[in-house]
């Protein structure tokens, strides 16, 4: 039996994503150990991260050749910016980050290159490639907290780090990739083998930046 497009996706990026459970500052949010002050710089950059990858779904909604699809990028800028942005705004706050502070705090060197790369991305290509870009980030933050979960079902209940293992292993959560799946699983069915291996590459290097993403906040580097 053939794989469908995301499954093409997926198993492309199995080592990559394998690094992310294994990750310490993954683990720190599973067992709780994490020192707060990393994850304090983690959820600074990855509300700025979150502006630009709305950014990415505005311009999927612009490239949309139906309606269908255009209310569906649209919807998501609206579930992130009135959603899941809505957890870092209690973090922020339980941590004391105010909004003039998150707004203002330099964009390090590997967030930019992050969204610089999944911007250009979407200018150059069309939907199917807006959904590449976005596919890696959305996905593995679900597999990433239902590992979490998996290994240590106690995580969920963690008085500071399980709102946040809660949210991505929601079930609403799933629901929303799910829909996400559908959606690069129409964009790329008529594909052809290039075309599917131009999505790889970018699912794949959407991936590495991910890792690199929990490298730079465990880090904690500009």
């Amino acid at each position: 039996m053939s794989m469908t497009p995301t499954e093409k996706l997926l198993e492309s990026v199995k080592d990559i994503w394998a690094g992310y459970h294994n990750h310490p500052f993954v683990t720190g949010i599973g067992d709780g150990s994490l020192d707060q002050k990393k994850f304090r710089y983690y959820m600074i950059q990855d509300y700025l991260y979150l502006i630009d990858y709305t950014r990415v779904f505005a311009i999927g909604a612009a490239k949309a050749k139906d309606l269908t699809v255009m209310k569906l990028f649209a919807a998501y800028t609206h579930n992130i910016l009135d959603g899941e942005m809505d957890i870092h705004r209690t973090y922020m706050k339980r941590l004391g980050i105010t909004q003039e502070e998150a707004e203002t705090t330099p964009v390090s060197l590997d967030n930019r290159s992050y969204t610089s790369y999944m911007l250009r991305a979407a200018y150059e290509g069309g939907e199917a490639e807006v959904m590449a870009a976005i596919l890696s980030c959305a996905l593995s933050y679900e597999a990433i907290a239902k590992e979490l979960v998996q290994h240590n079902p106690n995580a969920k209940d963690h008085p500071f780090y399980g709102e946040w293992v809660s949210g991505y292993a929601s079930d609403s959560y799933h629901e929303e990739n799910e829909t996400l799946i559908c959606l690069m699983d129409r964009l790329a069915a008529e594909c052809t083998p290039a075309q599917m291996d131009h999505l790889i590459d970018i699912f794949k290097a959407c991936s590495r930046y991910e890792m690199a993403f929990w490298d730079m906040a465990w880090e904690m580097r500009d």
